[in-house]
């Protein structure tokens, strides 16, 4: 957490699987920070592919995928809407389809059912949000959104996961790491 009591949070925990028996990297940072981190999700199961959605995962708009709608809390308070997609072939009927909770994550699950992330592409744009995100996330009417667009690549280059995160900007700070050599 930074000194201004903003959440500061850093992608690589929800990019590796889990070991056996740990719980998911949203649970263990937030408690890691002396907080609580839960999820509720809001739903699971087959979609038709969004526009920004067919082109993080390389398939025709309108295409089937399966997605899962979350609303990650921080504390108790909603801290973050996202909805993580994946290719038909990989999550028609896994638990990736359903609303259960996953012991360890989704990535761990997606490793023991033999896909591996090996490269991950984030964009991140501020915007005003709808109506929608300023329900679910409780914000202001002039307060914008961090909108976070990810894919996760397999050793092949295949995409086997497209997240669409939206935060409250002013509760957020994004730290990324480089390291080099």
């Amino acid at each position: 957490m930074s000194s201004s009591g903003d959440w500061v949070s850093t992608s690589m925990p929800y990019l590796t699987p889990r070991e056996r028996g740990r719980s998911d990297a949203w649970g263990t940072e937030a408690a890691a920070q002396g907080r609580r981190g839960t999820q509720r999700i809001v739903q699971a199961g087959e979609v038709p592919a969004p526009r920004e959605v067919a082109e993080l995962l390389g398939v025709a708009e309108g295409e089937v995928v399966v997605v899962r709608r979350r609303v990650i809390e921080l504390d108790g308070e909603p801290n973050e809407m996202t909805d993580t997609y994946y290719p038909v072939e990989i999550a028609r009927g896994t638990p990736l389809a359903a609303t259960g909770k996953i012991r360890g994550g989704a990535v761990t699950l997606l490793a023991a059912l033999g896909h591996t992330g090996v490269v991950v592409r984030e964009d991140v744009a501020a915007r005003m949000p709808s109506e929608e995100e300023q329900a679910v996330l409780r914000t202001g009417v002039a307060e914008p959104v961090l909108r976070l667009a990810r894919v996760t690549l397999d050793g092949e280059g295949r995409p086997i996961q497209a997240d669409l995160m939206t935060m409250p900007a002013a509760r957020q700070r994004l730290r990324y790491e480089i390291r080099i050599g």
